[in-house]
């Protein structure tokens, strides 16, 4: 297969070892009740494997609505995925899974949503920031707050729960480019992801809204750390494409993302980067 024959959003790709890992959200039904997620095996970037499910949700009471944006990380010896389902209090908020392997099987590690029980949360990412702390990033839905936010809270070592109250960081809004979701008042905060910069500087990207288009935005710490301002800078994509993240394939770096934000179109789409150190532009 070739990315343009796969049908996820919010694509991840892990380099592992060479090896490339990628997992997405199933774009049937805008991801809902899709019974969990596929991992795509490549060598090359290029050719992909058929998907494989690593993880089967309906097995463990995860498939009531959302199963979205799924995101693995190895850490410790093991491998865990971070992903957005809906708890039984009809929240949704992410969860953390675990396998031994990035092919799976994996199964829950944390006891129910790691974000705040009484929030509608959505698109976790793990941090670690120079100590080797865990962080999580995730988004307060703009469902439940009109203006999405991006937060972090400190994790467990074990990543297993929450140990701390979470912190915003900013308001989707805060960008004065970003406009409401098309038909609605809603400003959106989707999908950040960090990146320390050679110069080490630390980067977000995350998505929302700009004239009524998908975009890839992108953000810089003032102090280099998580607890810093956040400086808006200028979007990498303003052209209806976005939910991201960043990776290393050899000496290139590159900004996997889904395009169009059409249900039933998306697939991931590969972008090489240059890194400025104090910003980041497409090559």
């Amino acid at each position: 297969m070739n990315l343009q024959q796969i049908n996820i959003r919010d694509p991840f790709i892990l380099n592992d070892g060479g090896r490339y890992y990628l997992y997405g959200t199933r774009a049937r039904d805008f991801g809902k009740r899709t019974d969990g997620f596929d991992v795509y095996l490549s060598e090359d970037l290029v050719h992909w494997s058929a998907p494989r499910s690593c993880f089967a949700s309906s097995q463990y009471g995860l498939n009531r609505e959302v199963n979205w944006a799924p995101e693995v990380h190895p850490y410790r010896g093991r491998y865990y995925l971070f992903a957005t389902f809906m708890a039984p209090n009809g929240r949704r908020g992410t969860y953390v899974l675990k396998a031994d392997s990035p092919e799976g099987p994996f199964v829950p590690h944390s006891q129910g949503p790691v974000t705040p029980a009484d929030w509608e949360s959505l698109d976790g990412t793990l941090y670690l920031d120079q100590e080797s702390t865990p962080y999580l990033v995730f988004c307060h839905e703009h469902n439940q707050i009109i203006d999405g936010t991006v937060e972090y809270l400190r994790l467990r070592e074990d990543l297993s729960a929450a140990d701390s109250a979470p912190v915003s960081l900013f308001h989707a809004s805060s960008l004065p480019r970003v406009t409401p979701k098309p038909d609605t008042d809603h400003y959106v905060t989707d999908g950040p992801f960090l990146y320390k910069s050679k110069t080490g500087q630390l980067l977000m990207i995350w998505s929302s809204f700009i004239q009524g288009q998908y975009a890839q935005c992108l953000a810089l710490s003032d102090n280099g750390r998580l607890d810093g301002h956040f400086l808006h800078l200028d979007p990498l994509i303003t052209d209806d494409g976005g939910h991201g993240m960043i990776f290393r394939a050899g000496d290139k770096l590159y900004l996997t993302h889904h395009a169009p934000n059409t249900s039933g179109l998306e697939h991931p789409c590969l972008r090489e980067l240059e890194d400025r150190g104090d910003t980041l532009v497409l090559r």
